[in-house]
């Protein structure tokens, strides 16, 4: 019962508030990476949906629209890092809540693991760009998925330190990566739309367009997937100086993904055959600069996309440290992961627990040969998973919030239809997906063509959670696990419309 003590002692954890809404759409832009996402998610993209892609991006932006609303709300009057975790927590139960908690938080470290090996494959084709093939002997290879760990741990060790010493510091160096990605991007994806030789279609956008319901299904999980991060904004929001700066840079960041997401997957498109896209992999944007520009003005998308690898890795860690914090403060994590720096003001601890296990983890993605099918293999589990979190969030927001479907009608479209809608959308995207995994392959084997690899990937994650949903309710002894907790009435006294509803201070 020592764990018990040690929580019972310890003061509340406090984080500086030192974030304006400008950063907080740094943080989130950086951790939805829309570079990474556009050179390398794209040509994984074209291999389920084709020509498509403009159009999944498009559907896919539509529920993640409707989850923010949720966020949005649920924000609004209860402000907490932990965000989906705090909210499904109090309004579904303490066994959806730590399971909403423990899934972002185990995703976030996959997250992190494969990010690191994305970053060492980038440093590697800038090497090649550079001139330099080879090293101490050895020849420096882009797709060794050992020398791109190796090297991307490095890296990962260095925005540790920035993570480590104040949020307000990370997003600095963050904002100065962003400005050149993005203007990198917008003139390359700009030059591309225009000067591409393929023609524009329309039927690009169709989405009715795709040649089985299964490619629809998985590039719609994947298109989900590209938006993941968004949320990030909400995860700082106890180190924002407003109100409702959180709410602010999730649907800045949520739109401006949706813009460069079209602009990029129709100029990919417009310069690139299907095939071309498909069997570039991590190689991808640096493929269509070369097809735009001559050296050295083609080396700037690479740059760009390494920019976005090293602001994402960075960015990855800082909401997945907060998370911690937050479940730390309920007990269903241990005591080490809500410790705050006095100097620094950030949760130094479970910064380092972070990535010190996606460190352990990117070293074991040695075991699959090539870059490509470690970020697909990770994708493939993250995006059922992500899917199940969102949806999880949304029904807390609808079960908060039904009572205005006695009292306003209109809003409760809002808060509790739509989420519901959206929520429903999410869990029937994910259990479609697990079905077609389970079919696809008669027999289990570690390879990212294996149905059933794909499959047991995000189970185990969710089992896990389920596991430690176990351990907080019988060996932590959580308090929201406890019957006599009190229980959060979805009903806010005296509150007739959602626009009522006033800001709840954290206990």
């Amino acid at each position: 019962m020592e764990t018990n003590n040690v929580h019972a002692d310890a003061p509340p954890a406090a984080l500086r508030k030192s974030l304006s809404v400008v950063d907080g759409v740094v943080l989130a832009a950086s951790s939805t990476a829309a570079t990474t996402t556009i050179g390398i998610g794209l040509g994984v993209l074209a291999l389920v949906t084709g020509r498509q892609t403009p159009a999944i991006v498009l559907i896919a932006f539509l529920p993640m629209l409707g989850i923010a609303g949720a966020y949005a709300r649920l924000n609004r009057i209860e402000p907490d890092c932990g965000a989906g975790y705090a909210w499904v927590n109090r309004s579904l139960g303490p066994w959806l809540g730590t399971l909403a908690g423990w899934v972002p938080l185990a995703a976030g470290v996959v997250f992190l693991a494969y990010t690191t090996s994305v970053t060492g494959s980038v440093l590697l084709q800038f090497a090649h760009k550079a001139g330099l093939t080879t090293l101490l002997g050895r020849q420096l290879d882009p797709n060794s998925t050992l020398q791109c760990t190796l090297l991307g741990l490095l890296v990962l060790a260095g925005v540790t330190w920035t993570a480590v010493t104040g949020v307000h510091r990370a997003t600095r160096f963050q904002t100065y990566l962003l400005v050149f990605e993005y203007a990198v991007l917008l003139l390359f994806c700009g030059w591309g739309f225009v000067a591409g030789q393929h023609p524009f279609s329309f039927s690009w956008f169709n989405p009715f367009g795709f040649d089985s319901l299964s490619g629809f299904a998985q590039g719609l999980v994947l298109g989900v997937f590209f938006y993941w991060g968004w949320e990030t904004a909400f995860n700082v929001t106890e180190e924002t100086k407003e109100a409702d700066a959180s709410a602010r840079g999730g649907y800045i960041t949520l739109f401006t993904m949706l813009g460069l997401f079209l602009l990029g997957s129709t100029a990919f498109q417009r310069v690139m055959t299907e095939e071309e896209m498909s069997s570039h992999g991590a190689e991808g944007l640096a493929y269509f600069a070369s097809r735009l520009a001559g050296e050295p003005l083609a080396t700037l998308p690479l740059v760009a996309l390494l920019f976005s690898a090293v602001a994402s890795l960075q960015a990855g860690i800082i909401p997945t440290a907060r998370l911690g914090l937050s479940m730390s403060r309920e007990r269903t994590l241990g005591p080490a992961w809500g410790r705050i720096s006095e100097r620094y003001g950030s949760p130094t601890t479970g910064t380092l627990i972070v990535t010190g296990t996606a460190a352990a983890l990117a070293l074991l993605t040695v075991v699959i040969p090539k870059v490509s099918e470690a970020i697909l293999a990770s994708v493939n589990a993250i995006g059922i998973v992500v899917a199940l979190t969102y949806a999880l969030t949304a029904f807390a927001c609808a079960a908060r919030f039904r009572y205005l479907l006695r009292t306003d009608p209109r809003q409760a479209v809002l808060a509790v239809v739509v989420p519901v809608v959206c929520g429903l959308i999410l869990i029937a995207l994910g259990g479609y997906l697990a079905f077609y995994y389970a079919t696809l392959s008669d027999t289990f084997a570690v390879d990212v063509d294996n149905g059933w690899f794909n499959l047991v990937c995000p189970g185990v994650l969710i089992l896990c959670g389920l596991a430690s949903s176990a351990i907080a309710k019988w060996y932590r002894r959580a308090p929201c696990f406890s019957p006599s907790a009190p229980a959060t009435d979805p009903q806010e006294p005296g509150t007739g419309t959602e626009s009522e509803l006033q800001p709840q201070s954290r206990s």
